[in-house]
């Protein structure tokens, strides 16, 4: 008799946590509903489908959000906007996962498009956020002190549960992502790497950072960048030597999300997202508008507004 009383007990207050989920999604969906209405359509979430390995995307039609699943619990890569939280909750959900199992939230850089819903997944899932250290200050401040902003706090602030710094393994059940720092972009922009089984055959993922140019950024006489044109240097010869057959970039656009994911729909030939060629075309496409950019202001040029290669409508990128 007490044993059926404690079974009742215990699904009570399974079915109360997952009903206090259920709400916090709905009232978050309410919430973006508000933002739509005034901003406008920019982008929309997209199916959510197994990626390879134990890896999912969850993420939506420019920015990126990937899910690294283990017995042990899982591992967001990405909320991108607080806005499009609901969504994202809601695919992982329509895959089989549950969001309650996140214990480990992860990002690629500091703007709003990427960590909007750091703080929103941090409440529904307890988990515990890990940011590499150049970004933390600015997470932490809520944008304030990014090198391009004007000040004004664009997220909800949100300090890092820990620290990382660059080569750091962050490991849950059978996954390990290393941290590797790709500045530029921001000063502590991520590019995360794993490896993933299929088939009996491992492969090497690189999450690459974006590595795209801010729009109007000096990369010459940066005050509160100095070394930007450096860094991006760096992180282009750091990319160079991963070892990568499956690649990601935190816009969809950078990585032909949307046509890998057609052919990956029709079922025919090997999986598209096996792609070392175009990791190294990606690389060279970018480092070129880099180099492209660095020379124009060397000539005495403005920083371009809107450089090539940026993708979407968002303002951070």
């Amino acid at each position: 008799m007490k044993r059926q009383k404690h079974v009742q007990e215990t699904y009570r207050i399974s079915s109360l946590v997952q009903t206090m989920l259920s709400l916090s999604i709905f009232l978050l969906s309410l919430a973006r509903l508000g933002e739509a209405q005034t901003e406008g359509p920019r982008q929309h979430a997209l199916k959510p489908f197994h990626l390879i390995g134990n890896i999912y995307y969850v993420g939506l039609s420019n920015n990126t959000s990937f899910l690294i699943t283990t017995p042990q619990g899982h591992i967001l890569l990405d909320p991108t906007e607080e806005a499009f939280v609901p969504d994202i909750s809601r695919n992982i959900e329509q895959l089989g996962f549950h969001v309650k199992d996140i214990k480990i939230i992860l990002n690629a850089h500091a703007h709003t498009d990427h960590v909007g819903g750091l703080a929103a997944f941090k409440e529904l899932t307890g988990a515990k956020v890990l940011v590499m250290a150049e970004d933390a200050p600015v997470i932490a401040d809520g944008g304030r002190s990014d090198f391009r902003s004007d000040g004004k706090e664009q997220w909800k602030l949100i300090k890092a549960d820990q620290i990382l710094h660059d080569g750091e393994q962050v490991r849950l059940g059978n996954a390990t992502m290393v941290a590797r720092l790709t500045p530029g972009h921001t000063k502590g922009c991520t590019t995360w790497t794993t490896v993933a089984e299929e088939n009996g055959q491992k492969y090497n993922v690189v999450f690459v950072c974006s590595m795209g140019l801010g729009g109007g950024v000096p990369l010459i006489g940066n005050k509160k960048y100095p070394t930007v044109a450096e860094d991006y240097v760096k992180s282009f010869n750091l990319l160079r030597s991963l070892p990568c057959d499956v690649f990601s970039v935190s816009h969809a656009g950078m990585f032909n999300l949307d046509g890998k994911m057609k052919r990956m729909e029709q079922g025919t030939g090997p999986n598209p997202f096996i792609d070392p060629d175009g990791y190294r075309a990606f690389i060279d496409l970018y480092e070129g508008y880099f180099k492209d950019e660095l020379k124009k202001q060397q000539d005495g040029a403005p920083p371009t507004i809107s450089p090539p290669g940026r993708t979407g409508g968002s303002r951070a990128n």
